[in-house]
């Protein structure tokens, strides 16, 4: 039986309820509370919107992305569009007409969310509509005739309050019987408005007048001023950033520790050889290189959440706009672009936020740019070996990193908007919600959905690619140096001194294992390639390495050096800065530094964020494309600044 003939008989039979919105009315708040426990994200197949699905013995729940009207030429739109025409579902699902429609609108504005029930109830469906935030309302003294309201939309209306929970039974027991509504409003947009003000005037009790609100008036003022909103923001992601690099510290460290014992503990119970290796230095340690980013994500979004239900992340939005826009960006984009700062991967993910598709893609596009934390030992390292005791001069280069980094993304974002991405930057239309309390719970849940996905979409595709670089890095085995022999024999029969000769032969072992494997002789035979950089065969096997995760840098030139991946050491530090080339020749000279340097700037040097990008851009092709460019880019930079140091000295 299709929805629109079902009338007003009870729905018994399994059936869809799709929930839809304008953003900022706490539809999403709403969707948990009337969903079950049951509750998964999924998506929408050739699209970069998630949905929240709650499915039980009777009910699919798909909780819409936020829009401002049906016929707006976006994505979110698109995607509400056909979804009520029964064109399309989230993934897992089969796409049909659902056959319930709960539309909710904000208490404190429905003025301007009538115009989306409007277009709601032309379609036709069985609807149910909820005012929420009545708490809100009930501050402003504003009340709403709920009865009246259902007689002029000709469809049942409910009112709760999904942050406290009241009248949440309420609306779940009037979703068992929604009803076509019995009029039909106006289709052209004037004539809708209209409409609408007609209606509010019927439903709005006598003392809903709308107070002047001096306090948000004064607030609004502040934060999305040219200078002290600026200032403002400055201060707030200060605190942002602090908070993901040293609260999510200590939970990483736990995490690389406990996948540390884990793999020393699985060590210990198998016998040397293949399996062994496989499970120890391919499997467990390439699972715990992805989840040991998860704290920073779960914080990221955690705090993202929290920031966006108390009303400011629209205020420093605006505010941004005015930098990003030269660049063909908005300030939707700002956010995504400073996560990346963290990690990319949430960066890029906070891009859904960002509602036109080529600002979106733009945004995904250039977010890698964006200096993360991976990328901090190979500075430390290389700016240490440029400025020897001199902390000033070091920390000068750091942020200087950062700053590079940062005009990169932009103009190859200006680039992509003139080009591949043309076609006029939409201007920024963005609601100034109300100031609210965070809805502690609602972050909490949108935080596990999050980190969900990260763990789904990243995850095997991070195992298997772990897998591949561990084997290319253990294979071939070969036998040992003969000097490793020698040096062992000669541990054998001394009294002292034998711990120091088998560490010896530990470090010639492991540099002639690098050497001889299948990443070794890759590095070898593309050597050539990275000549023109200044790199000789084993930085070109450091940076191939890092190719998959750039931390990596550090700990396989260590390897390759000292014999010893322990980058912590002090003394093994100071070996890699003072290594040799095999003719001889210093390994870090400074035209060399300061190349390898540029090139972990720009380089796109991080398989998981590819992975990442593919899921969100769309496809592969998207991913390659910024594999391509930045690669390229930090190729050229790299050779000039080469040149240019060794031209100058």
């Amino acid at each position: 039986m299709s929805a629109t003939t079902r009338g007003t008989e009870p729905l018994t039979s399994p059936r869809t309820i799709a929930v839809l919105g304008n953003p900022n009315v706490g539809k999403s708040t709403l969707f948990n509370r009337i969903s079950s426990a049951r509750v998964h994200t999924s998506n929408f197949p050739g699209t970069t919107q998630d949905a929240s699905v709650a499915t039980n013995a009777d009910s699919t729940i798909i909780d819409l992305p936020g829009i401002y009207a049906l016929d707006l030429d976006t994505s979110e739109s698109s995607v509400c569009r056909r979804v009520l025409k029964g064109e399309l579902a989230p993934r897992g699902l089969e796409a049909h007409v659902p056959d319930t429609l709960l539309v909710v609108v904000d208490a404190t504005n429905l003025m301007r969310n009538l115009t989306l029930v409007g277009e709601a109830l032309a379609l036709r469906l069985p609807t149910l509509v909820v005012v929420n935030m009545t708490d809100l309302a009930a501050r402003k003294s504003i009340v709403i005739d709920t009865e009246a309201l259902s007689e002029c939309l000709g469809c049942p209306v409910v009112s709760c309050s999904a942050r406290t929970g009241e009248g949440i039974q309420n609306v779940i027991e009037a979703m068992s019987d929604p009803r076509v509504p019995d009029r039909t409003p106006p289709t052209d947009l004037d004539a809708l408005e209209l409409w609408s003000e007609d209606i509010y005037a019927h439903v709005a009790a006598p003392q809903a007048s709308v107070l002047h609100d001096r306090l948000t008036d004064r607030l609004d003022r502040a934060f999305t001023h040219p200078i002290l909103g600026v200032f403002t923001f400055a201060l707030v992601m200060t605190g942002f950033f602090y908070a993901i690099f040293k609260l999510a510290a200590i939970p990483m460290d736990l995490i690389d520790a406990w996948f540390g014992t884990l793999g020393g503990w699985i060590g210990s119970l198998l016998p040397e050889g293949a399996i062994r290796d496989l499970l120890v230095d391919g499997i467990i340690a390439g699972v715990g290189g992805t989840v040991i980013f998860l704290p920073q994500i779960v914080l990221l979004f955690f705090m993202l959440a929290l920031l966006e239900s108390t009303g400011y992340l629209a205020r420093a939005a605006f505010v941004i706009d005015r930098v990003m826009r030269p660049f063909g960006l908005s300030g939707h984009s700002f956010v995504p672009l400073l996560s990346s700062h963290a990690c990319a991967i949430p960066g890029i993910m906070a891009a859904r936020a960002v509602p036109d598709p080529k600002d979106r893609l733009a945004t995904i596009l250039v977010a890698p740019f964006m200096s993360c934390t991976a990328r901090i030992p190979v500075y430390v390292l290389l700016t240490g070996v440029l400025f020897p005791d001199r902390p000033s001069a070091q920390a000068l280069a750091f942020t200087g990193c950062y700053v590079v980094g940062a005009i990169a993304g932009l103009l190859s974002a200006l680039i992509a908007r003139r080009t591949i991405l043309r076609g006029r930057s939409r201007p920024m239309a963005l609601e100034l919600p109300s100031y609210r309390t965070p809805d502690i719970r609602a972050a909490l849940m949108l935080t596990l959905d999050r980190a969900k996905v990260f763990l789904r979409k990243a995850g095997s595709m991070i195992l298997a690619i772990s897998i591949v670089l561990w084997w290319l890095g253990a294979y071939p085995h070969s036998d040992p140096p003969m000097q490793a022999v020698e040096l062992r024999e000669q541990a054998a029969v001394v009294v002292e001194g034998a711990s120091e000769l088998e560490a010896q032969a530990d470090e010639i072992e492991a540099r002639a294992s690098v050497e001889r494997s299948f990443l070794g002789r890759i590095g070898s035979t593309i050597e050539p390639v990275f000549e023109p950089l200044g790199y000789d065969r084993q930085l070109t096997i450091g940076v191939l390495a890092s190719f998959a995760a750039r931390e990596v840098f550090v700990s396989t030139m260590a390897i390759q050096i000292t014999g010893s991946d322990d980058v912590e050491d002090d003394s093994i530090v100071e070996r890699i800065a003072t290594a040799q080339r095999d003719d001889g020749s210093p390994l870090f000279t400074p035209a060399t530094s300061w190349s390898l340097l540029i090139f972990y700037i720009l380089a796109m040097q991080c398989l998981p964020t590819l992975v990442v990008t593919a899921k969100e851009a769309g496809g592969w092709k998207w991913a390659l494309l910024q594999l391509g460019w930045m690669s390229g880019l930090a190729y050229l930079g790299a050779a000039i600044a080469y040149r240019v140091v060794s031209i100058i000295g």
